[in-house]
């Protein structure tokens, strides 16, 4: 079970998109953003296979 998710870089504002798998409850992971390559700490949180909550954070370099 996958979810597209679009979003913006918290570093250059692009909006970019990110596949979540629905069936893990709540992660926590680090990903470079597509646009400007600078990391991005991100945590969805579902319940019952509906996003719930999405968090975005950049990590200062």
């Amino acid at each position: 079970m996958e979810l597209e998710h679009f979003f913006q870089c918290p570093h250059c504002w692009s909006e970019i998109s990110m596949i979540l798998d629905k069936s893990v409850y709540q992660q926590t992971y680090i990903e470079d953003c597509e646009v400007c390559c600078n990391p991005i700490e991100i945590t969805p949180v579902f319940d019952e296979g509906e996003l719930i909550s999405f968090n975005v954070q950049s990590i200062e370099q």
